[in-house]
């Protein structure tokens, strides 16, 4: 029988997936930091972030989909020794080789939160379905903002390693409350590792919706994570801010991810097609405001709330409506998702940086804002397959 997922453990979820997913994004205030520390461009540093995400995605591909196999206490025991690992390896790391090899694997095992949103789909009804995937999200966004601003500070005052070892400690403390708290799920998939991998492709040959929820999701993460990479580059080469200022403005990204919960119960009663057009359009907003913000800390912060608010709300509603399907592999076609999502942010990474390189803020700003009209163009295009 399955367990009733409680408010305690549904918050505990909340809190675990944005302390977990803030391993992401420790690096992006640091980058000048580690940049100085082994004497590298703003270019080349930007492949920590970027081999983060990389890790990610793989960590989604490979360890996500046995939520539908093993018990999830299982996935808890051996992801987070390998996490616990890597953030040591990552703070005495002595190149930037070296880091960038330990971020992949930071990055791998922190996709373990991505088990918790279907999870929570699972042991909530339909009608309380929304509300529990925006707890969820709340507190995972909330994870990769507030890890901005607490990189950020622990980077400019004590050093960028201190930030990782911080780390270490903090995954070795909510590995015992997990394994305490945590209910244990067995599912019930009997096939082979392997046949539940080749059943990836079956869902996403088979749901067009789940193709174009990717499709958005990816090319809206994309503009976020170009975004957070070249925001630090802006901050100190028009205001000479270092990496505690850059990563503060996580804190009114925060007010978007506040938005969360409201935007999980919207998706209970609100038509998606609806959602995903206003986000599509907050998204291309925050990008215009951006573009003339280059000397402006307030158009920024204005940016940084819209852009996060829109986000926050294509997200959730592009996992409602996956999940809303296929009850027996919600672990699966949020793994086809949030694979295409996080190969988004990558790419925006790898693009920001050379948008940056070569044409600086202006360059950044037009790449963020069409890849946001993108998603407005697909969306109308196509938005009869979207549910």
């Amino acid at each position: 029988m399955t367990p009733k997922l409680s408010n305690s453990v549904l918050y505990l979820m909340s809190i675990s997936a944005g302390l977990i997913v803030a391993n992401l994004y420790y690096n992006q205030p640091l980058l000048n930091l580690i940049a100085d520390t082994f004497g590298v461009t703003e270019a080349s540093v930007s492949n920590v972030a970027l081999s983060t995400q990389l890790g990610y995605a793989f960590g989604l591909l490979f360890i996500n989909p046995l939520g539908d196999k093993l018990s999830n206490h299982k996935i808890l025991i051996f992801d987070f020794i390998v996490m616990i690992v890597a953030l040591i390896a990552a703070a005495i790391s002595q190149s930037l080789f070296s880091l960038i090899i330990s971020s992949f694997f930071i990055g791998f095992t922190s996709a373990i939160p991505q088990l918790f949103v279907p999870m929570a789909a699972q042991l909530t009804d339909e009608k309380g379905r929304g509300r529990a995937i925006g707890i969820v999200m709340s507190g995972l966004l909330i994870g990769i903002l507030g890890s901005r601003i607490i990189s950020g500070y622990i980077g400019e005052v004590f050093g960028w390693r201190v930030m990782y070892y911080a780390a270490t400690v903090l995954m070795v403390v909510l590995f015992v409350i997990l394994k305490w708290k945590l209910p244990k799920l067995n599912p019930d998939y009997q096939g082979t590792y392997g046949k539940l991998m080749a059943s990836l492709w079956h869902y996403f040959k088979t749901e067009p919706s789940l193709r174009l929820a990717a499709l958005r999701g990816a090319l809206g993460f994309a503009g976020l994570s170009a975004f957070w990479t070249t925001l630090v580059f802006l901050m100190e080469d028009s205001f000479g801010y270092g990496s505690t200022i850059s990563g503060a403005f996580g804190v009114f990204g925060i007010v978007g991810a506040l938005g969360a919960t409201v935007v999980g119960k919207l998706n209970d009663k609100v038509s998606k097609n609806k959602l995903i057009l206003y986000s599509a359009i907050l998204l291309v907003v925050s990008w215009f405001i951006f573009s003339m913000s280059a000397h402006s800390i307030f158009g920024l912060i204005l940016g940084v709330v819209l852009i996060d608010l829109g986000l926050q709300a294509l997200h959730i509603t592009n996992q409602n409506i996956i999940f809303s399907k296929n009850p027996e592999a919600r672990n699966r076609v949020n793994t086809i998702y949030m694979v295409g999502f996080f190969i988004g942010g990558a790419l925006g990474t790898t693009l920001g940086a050379i948008a940056w390189q070569d044409y600086g803020w202006i360059g950044v700003s037009y790449l963020g804002g069409a890849l946001s009209i993108a998603i407005l163009i697909v969306h109308l295009m196509f938005k009869k397959k979207t549910i």
